[in-house]
Order: C-alpha cells, then structure tokens, then sequence
C-alpha cells in the first residue's frame, strides 16, 4: 500500500469557522439584524466552506452532521422531541425560536 492510498480521516472542522463566520452569523440573528434564511444560508455555506478545505487539504473520508447551530446536546433533545413543555411545543418542526429560546435558558415569546 502506497502512502497516496491511505484514506484519511477528520472528526470535523470547528464549526464556528475559520474567522468566526457562525458566530458572527448568530449574532446578527439574535440582534434582529438579519432574518432565518440570512443565518441558515450563512450556515449552510460554511459547512460547504469546510467540506471544501478538508478535501482541498487530501481528507478523503469527510463527515457529515457535525454541525450545529448551537450545541450538539440540543441537537439531540430536539431530534428525539424531549422539548420542555414551558416552550408549548406540540408537534413537527421545532423553530429557530424555540430552538434558541431553549438554548439560552429563555421562554420562546
């Protein structure tokens, strides 16, 4: 086996970005400075921004669903539905509110 034909692997890319792309994105959302699909569409291409720079740098296995708006754990307790019922969510889709809302300790208003 040559070395060119060893896969090669990364658990992810920091996902805030190399010059903290996600953070700046989020803070212009909570401040009412840009709207959801500003922000979804600031974290969509900086997930394909890092897909981009591991295949440029020779990672052959890429993974996929290690981002997060917020936090991985959240991730979890919407994905499953162990939201808290204070946030009055009853079914489907969970809300970029909500979803901040739960993520900053905060009632969804």
């Amino acid at each position: 086996m040559s070395l060119l034909s060893i896969p090669v692997a990364t658990l992810g890319t920091p996902r805030i970005g190399p010059r903290r792309e996600l953070k700046l994105a989020l803070e212009s959302y909570w401040a009412g400075k840009s709207d959801e699909t500003q922000l979804l569409q600031a974290a969509a291409a900086l997930r394909a921004a890092n897909w981009a720079r591991q295949k440029s740098l020779g990672v052959t296995v890429i993974p996929s669903n290690d981002f997060s708006l917020y936090d991985h754990v959240l991730d979890t307790s919407v994905m499953v539905g162990a939201i808290p019922e204070i946030y009055g969510w009853s079914a489907g889709p969970v809300s970029l509110k909500t979803y901040f809302a739960m993520a900053r300790g905060r009632t969804a208003r």
